[in-house]
């Protein structure tokens, strides 16, 4: 396992896309600063962190993480990578656990460089309130968990398919209805490409914003559908001939 992570590290060091996990963060701060309210009050963070949330979340989340499980698949596509690296004493399961873990620490960079442009653009604005670590931490954690099935069902449709545009297509057709879809408490916490915006938006410690949505029934479906699109991307991929 070693080795194998070693050489992803190595193969995607010096790719594009590390760049690619500020492109988020950098157009949600555009939309925070010149949006955002200089409000002083204690829920002036809280506000910025919602008009943050809205393009961060609900667009560019999901579609980062069907750019990152694609990328980290390019390789092993082209000039037959994927029988180099299984003629090596590993298991398909050891090759989809490292690449899912590159996706996932990917999901975690991007979100760390969103928590750093929303505590910049709070204080370009000029906000003197205390800063709300707990309720901040608990909406990036809160993104990042809603992504993980998305990455174990990404990372499966890229390994299926060899052509690096299709499955970014099919999460695209997926991620534009969430303007929609996110809007409805019956279907949203269903559908997983909702489930980071309705994470990310704070709210009581039981609901997510304006959208009413309990925490033990959205976080409960994001990890059985984790549960779910992991398996089966596994069992895919132990099973695909290459």
């Amino acid at each position: 396992m070693i080795a194998m992570i070693r050489s992803e590290w190595l193969k995607l060091r010096r790719t594009v896309i590390w760049m690619l996990a500020a492109v988020s963060p950098l157009l949600a701060a555009s939309i925070g600063f010149f949006e955002g309210e200089r409000a002083q009050d204690s829920s002036a963070w809280l506000i910025l962190l919602s008009e943050m949330s809205v393009l961060h979340a609900m667009l560019f989340l999901p579609l980062l993480t069907g750019v990152y499980a694609a990328l980290v698949c390019r390789y092993e596509h082209i000039g037959g990578g994927w029988k180099q690296m299984l003629a090596l004493p590993v298991t398909r399961s050891q090759v989809f656990l490292v690449k899912l873990g590159f996706v996932v620490l990917l999901l975690v960079i991007t979100q760390l460089l969103f928590l750093g442009s929303l505590l910049l653009v709070g204080m370009a604005l000029g906000l003197a309130s205390p800063i709300p670590w707990i309720v901040l931490l608990r909406s990036l954690l809160g993104g990042l968990l809603a992504c993980l099935p998305l990455a174990a069902m990404q990372l499966g449709i890229s390994m299926a398919w060899s052509s690096f545009a299709a499955p970014l297509a099919v999460n695209a057709i997926f991620t534009l209805p969430n303007m929609l879809i996110t809007n409805s408490a019956d279907y949203g916490p269903y559908y997983a490409w909702a489930q980071p915006m309705l994470a990310m938006m704070p709210g009581s410690p039981t609901a997510f914003g304006a959208f009413n949505v309990s925490a033990a029934t959205l976080f409960g479906i994001i990890l059985g559908g984790f549960a779910l699109f992991l398996l089966s991307s596994m069992v895919y991929f132990s099973k695909k001939a290459i």
